[in-house]
């Protein structure tokens, strides 16, 4: 049989059936226009998140206060919301809270301590001052206005931090500096007795002054004001609203330091193209591979051969392709190994040579080459070992990576037969 004629059998037998499936499937998926890469754009900005286990702290200070109330009841005037040394007492305050982002946090406020305020009556225009006892508790909404305005900086030496806040106060005992004087109210209870105690909803604001002294602690120096109602000191008389000032002093514990997880989406862009890339360049191997197969498609079904002296060395279509750096004859590759075994039986004349080739882009030259030698040694043995054929019709050659019979680089971990 001619070199041609069993050039064409080879491929009828090795995938002329699977080829025009292959090829309109292809050509259903893929198109012949040019593949080109995405270009992407991002926001070149840091964004700032904090796990929720990180940036609690702890707040302890201490400071005075002073009560802003009624300028006294009738036609009786005091100095009682003016400020005033006497009327200034001590407060205690605990706080803690977290940091969800550099910009905003939640506190939870405790602020307590004695109350003195000057409420005389007409009857006791001599009454001098009232005095209680209070603990106020706050949900507070905090801004780091520096890290707002300035940019993000968990090293920052100086911040200022204005609040909003609500919540609720008790203020119990209340009597007077004088001995059986009662104290001015006019709030009763159901029993005709004045009261002696209060429950209230203050609106606080205010704003701190953070020092910080190392990533765990922070002096701060904060000015605060919680508003009332009227009837706070049990004396609702003149202005509806009451107030009490406080100026505190005290130290913040960052309980684990303060830090930031940071997210910049210009980050991840250099990875995107590069994954981009990968998949047009694939994109572009499988339409290339569309474009051989509709090439072979049309060259179905083969011509009648005509007998040519000078063909002896044209390639059969039975190759045996490997895995990369492999010599292991797949059960997929094992038909074509067969098919050949079949036509030398058929052929017992004929001789064949079986050359292995290994890819170009993957191994140094020598490697390649033993590479290649195994492949097509793997080739010849299957041939006289399972299928019986004399190895004296086999000559064995190996070409490494020198010889690239395909420009496409993974398709030469390839063995091929040629006639000899």
């Amino acid at each position: 049989m001619k070199a041609k004629n069993l050039y064409c059998l080879m491929a009828l037998c090795a995938g002329g059936m699977a080829l025009p499936s292959a090829a309109n499937a292809q050509e259903t998926v893929y198109s012949d226009e040019a593949v080109s890469v995405t270009e992407f754009s991002c926001d070149n900005t840091n964004r700032y998140f904090s796990n929720w286990r990180n940036n609690w702290f702890i707040q302890i200070g201490a400071g005075i206060n002073q009560p802003f109330v009624e300028r006294g009841v009738g036609n009786v005037q005091s100095p009682g919301n003016n400020v005033d040394r006497k009327n200034m007492t001590l407060a205690m305050n605990f706080g803690f809270g977290h940091w969800f982002s550099p910009y905003l946090a939640v506190r939870i406020n405790a602020l307590g301590g004695g109350l003195h305020w000057s409420a005389p009556t007409p009857e006791h225009p001599d009454l001098g001052w009232s005095r209680a006892k209070h603990a106020n508790l706050n949900l507070e909404l905090m801004w780091d206005m520096c890290n707002s305005i300035a940019g993000v900086n968990p090293n920052r030496v100086f911040s200022v931090v204005p609040y909003v806040g609500i919540g609720g106060d008790y203020t119990w005992d209340m009597s007077n500096s004088k001995g059986g004087v009662p104290v001015a109210t006019n709030v009763y209870r159901a029993n005709g007795k004045a009261k002696t105690s209060s429950w209230t909803l203050p609106v606080s604001a205010g704003i701190q002054f953070r020092l910080r002294l190392c990533k765990y602690v922070d002096f701060f120096a904060e000015a605060r004001a919680s508003f009332y109602g009227d009837n706070w000191n049990n004396c609702a008389y003149g202005r509806p609203i009451e107030a009490n000032v406080a100026a505190l002093g005290g130290f913040n514990f960052n309980i684990g330091g303060r830090q930031w997880e940071t997210y910049n989406e210009c980050d991840y862009m250099t990875q995107l193209a590069n994954l981009n890339n990968q998949v047009n360049n694939l994109r572009s191997e499988l339409l290339n591979s569309a474009q051989t197969i509709a090439a072979l498609e049309a060259q179905l079904p083969c011509p009648e051969p005509v007998v040519q002296k000078d063909c002896v060395n044209a390639p059969l279509m039975t190759t045996v392709r490997f895995k990369i750096n492999s010599d292991v004859i797949t059960p997929e590759e094992e038909v074509n190994v067969y098919n050949m075994a079949q036509w030398l039986k058929s052929n017992p004349d004929e001789k064949v040579m079986v050359v292995g080739y290994a890819d170009r882009d993957t191994g140094t030259s020598e490697y390649n080459m033993a590479l290649s030698k195994r492949r097509a040694d793997a080739v010849a043995k299957a041939l006289t070992d399972r299928y019986g054929i004399n190895p004296s019709r086999l000559v064995v050659k190996y070409d490494g990576s020198d010889v690239q019979p395909y420009t496409t680089n993974d398709w030469n971990r390839i063995v091929i037969f040629t006639q000899k």
